[in-house]
């Protein structure tokens, strides 16, 4: 591991220069990893803003810390604040992470996640183009939405051809379902969020990369309802099935659990942001894939894998009923729709910056439920043993 203060060179050869960089959403989930490599291991420093600072608390407590002076919290949310095109113009670099990102929000909240996704976005994309700023913005694999395998006859033996659903960013069309189907009212902001970025860099000749983030997995992610997030709560996939498991419940699988996701480690795909921000003459112009097409599995399948994980760090036999099947609409209301598969072709992040994911499924699940099983079993067990009010 290189020690901040010794010169690092990026893949050049060249000298990395200190960096201030603007992280908007550094309190959630990737901003906290990604906050935590640039304070272990590089020179740069970080302005930090988000509404909440919970996971990234242990970086700017205490004072002590060795890199004390190199992050500073500033919470404010990116809609309504004055502050945010000054914190800007005092960056090198912007990182926009800012978004509503649950599929659950998408049915019951479309106006909030388009606003959220687009609106909101819209002056970090003016401010880094009229100020010259270089822009890191993180899209979605949800601009691809569904396959063109998925529109082919079931028994199709082209179902299985990989040109038919390797997802591609420069070729993979983007294919949404019909309006009625809210679900895609975040992909939808997202891709024309995405289109305005490309658009400012070829027009006004910002200097911008996009990242597609392909089922990113580990410590902090989203909340486990009623102990650090609402009872109501629906987080996503890794995290509702991580709370049912906690609760020793059967995890529910929407619609049979038959698409297929791939799943990277957090600390694999930060390794790739680095990368992208430490090499920008490689990353400027592109819009790069970061998942691991080798963790390939279905809903159900990943459900099978945890049961198994969670009983080995936990010690505790799984329940009788380990899972149940229900329906999308059940589960999360009128208007849902998906997608079949979700696997990224790596060809250009590979050939720019050289990056490949490392760690196995079966070994960021142990990670991660590890870390949930630490975390939360006390609490839900208190919570679980409170009488229940008449």
């Amino acid at each position: 591991m290189a020690s901040p203060s010794s010169t690092r060179l990026d893949l050049d050869g060249n000298p990395i220069k200190p960096l201030t960089i603007c992280m908007i959403g550094a309190g959630g989930f990737i901003g906290s990893h990604l906050c935590e490599k640039l304070m272990s291991e590089t020179p740069h420093k970080v302005l930090a803003l988000d509404v909440y600072n919970d996971k990234i608390k242990h970086l700017l407590e205490p004072e002590t810390l060795p890199w004390n002076g190199r992050i500073h919290f500033h919470r404010l949310n990116i809609k309504s604040d004055s502050r945010l095109e000054g914190l800007i113009k005092m960056a090198d670099l912007v990182i926009n992470l800012a978004a509503i990102c649950t599929p659950a929000d998408y049915n019951t909240r479309p106006l909030d996640t388009i606003y959220s996704n687009f609106i909101d976005a819209l002056p970090v994309v003016k401010y880094c183009s009229e100020t010259n700023k270089r822009l890191i913005h993180f899209s979605t694999c949800e601009v691809y939405g569904k396959t063109i395998g998925s529109f082919l006859p079931k028994d199709s033996p082209l179902r299985q051809d990989p040109a038919y659903y390797v997802l591609k960013e420069d070729v993979s069309p983007c294919i949404f379902g019909s309006i009625e189907k809210q679900r895609w009212s975040y992909a939808c902001a997202k891709q024309l969020i995405e289109r305005l970025v490309y658009a400012e860099g070829a027009e006004n000749g910002l200097e911008f990369t996009i990242v597609r983030p392909f089922n990113w997995i580990g410590p902090r992610m989203d909340f486990i309802p009623g102990i650090d997030g609402p009872s109501e709560g629906v987080p996503r996939v890794l995290a509702c099935f991580s709370n049912n498991l906690l609760r020793g419940e059967p995890l529910k699988l929407v619609d049979g659990g038959e698409s297929q996701r791939t799943f990277v480690y957090i600390k694999d795909a930060i390794e790739a942001v680095l990368l992208m921000i430490e090499n920008p003459a490689r990353a400027n112009g592109h819009i790069f894939n970061v998942g691991n097409p080798h963790n390939e599995v279905t809903v159900r399948q990943l459900a099978e894998m945890m049961i198994q994980v969670y009983s080995k760090v936990s010690g505790d036999q799984p329940p009788e009923t380990s899972t149940i099947d229900v329906s999308s609409k059940e589960f999360y209301g009128e208007g849902y729709d998906d997608s079949d598969k979700r696997i990224p072709d790596m060809t250009i992040i590979n050939q720019q910056l050289g990056w490949n994911p490392k760690t196995s499924l079966w070994d960021l699940l142990e990670s991660t439920l590890t870390y949930q099983h630490r975390t939360y079993a006390e609490a839900i067990k208190k919570v679980i043993a409170q009488p229940i009010a008449s």
